[in-house]
Formats: structure tokens, sequence, C-alpha cells
């Protein structure tokens, strides 16, 4: 069984169709992408399966319950999470402050495990703990990100742009940390603008044109598709 399904979903913002008749599902332990260029609708995806917008049809079920329309806050405590397009984080809290918010489902008695994982995890959150977020780094404010929805223990964590505005070395470190999440058993839906990249760690993938899919494939299928490489890896 799917960990995710989402099944025909058609998501409006005011008159505009943004998001026409899609399909897809996340199995337990994959990383899934959804590529396609900027606008194709990749964001408004996964805001309509946390909850953040509603779709006018179909339904979205995780580990076999119809979540549509489901508060964003309740779906967390299901075990769904997602890191933010634009990272979002307390700028005006220490990094412990920010992390410590991610918990907010989890008993008291989880915080300081749940800490020691992130910060095992991300070994640069922990020498900042103290330190204010807003004066943290781009690559460090993603890993930061990342943390926080670590902290509410998810079993599919969704990544929105994880790689937006990143210098080439910290996308390199940015998609690291995806693998090893990835291995150490959270499963990944993860919308990025970068192909080449989030084909590269992917299991599966979808292509998203104005709000239709219109492939999907394994990552390395994808990577070799001619009009894939010609549409996002400037082939």
């Amino acid at each position: 069984m799917a960990m995710l399904e989402v099944k025909d979903i058609n998501v409006y913002y005011g008159a505009i169709h943004a998001i026409k008749g899609v399909s897809f599902e996340v199995n337990e332990g994959e990383i899934v992408t959804l590529i396609g260029a900027n606008g194709a609708g990749k964001s408004t995806i996964l805001k309509t399966v946390s909850g953040l917008l509603h779709s006018r049809t179909g339904s979205i079920a995780f580990q076999g319950e119809n979540i549509a329309g489901m508060a964003p806050h309740k779906l967390v405590g299901k075990g769904l999470a997602q890191v933010p397009e634009g990272r979002a984080v307390f700028l005006r809290m220490t990094v412990e402050e920010n992390l410590e918010m991610g918990a907010y489902t989890r008993p008291n008695s989880e915080l300081a495990p749940h800490l020691d994982r992130v910060f095992e995890q991300f070994p640069r959150l922990k020498e900042r703990r103290k330190q204010v977020a807003g004066t943290l780094s781009g690559g460090e404010q993603q890993m930061l990100a990342m943390g926080r929805a670590l902290m509410s223990s998810p079993k599919l964590m969704m990544l929105d742009e994880p790689s937006m505005g990143l210098a080439p070395i910290l996308v390199d470190q940015i998609f690291g940390i995806i693998q090893t999440l990835h291995q150490s058993g959270t499963t990944i839906l993860l919308v990025e603008q970068n192909a080449q990249m989030a084909l590269g760690v992917a299991d599966r993938g979808y292509v998203l044109e104005t709000g239709k899919l219109v492939s999907s494939g394994t990552g390395t299928e994808l990577l070799k598709d001619e009009s894939v490489k010609k549409a996002y890896l400037g082939g």
C-alpha cells in the first residue's frame, strides 16, 4: 500500500486552474520527486497535500486515511512534515528554540532524544544551537528547516525547493543530507527545480508541466529521457 496516494486533484487560485487532475503516489521508503519549470504547480501540490490549500475533487490518502481537508497541525501529528520553500525559520529565535518548535506535537519526554538525533544528523546546528537563526547562512537555515521538520518524527518528509538560492557546494551538501535521511528510514517527497540533482537521488519521479503530469518513471529513466533532458537538464 502506498504511504501517500493522491488521486485526481484539481486546485484553483480564484479562476486560475493551477493543478489539473493530478494523481501520484509515494511508497514507504522511497524518495519521490516532482520536477518541472518554475510555476508548473509543484509547490501548490505540496501545499494541497499538507492541508494549506484544498482540492475541489479527488482524494489524498496518507497511510490509508483520507486526509483531504484536514488541518495542517493534525497532519503533523499523523507523521507528515513539510520543509517549506524559502526555509521559513523563526529568524529571531535561536537554533535550539526553532528545533523545539518542530516538536510541538510530541510529548516533552521526547524532546531531548529528538534534539540529540537532529544534532547527530546536523553537527553544524549543534555548534550553533544558541545562535539566533537570522544570523545563519542560507545553507545553515536550510539545515535548520530540515532539522525542525525531523523533530516531529515524520513518517513522510516533504521538501519544497531545498536547493533554492544556495551555492553549488551547499546544494551538494543538502542533497547528501537528503540521502542520509532516506537511508535512516525517512520517506521523502521532494519538489525541486534542480532536476539533475533531484532525479539523481530519487527512486521515482513525476514531470509536471502547467499543472499537469506529463510523464513519470524511475529517476534513472527520466535522466535518460530525451524530452526531460531537453527541457530540464540542458541536454
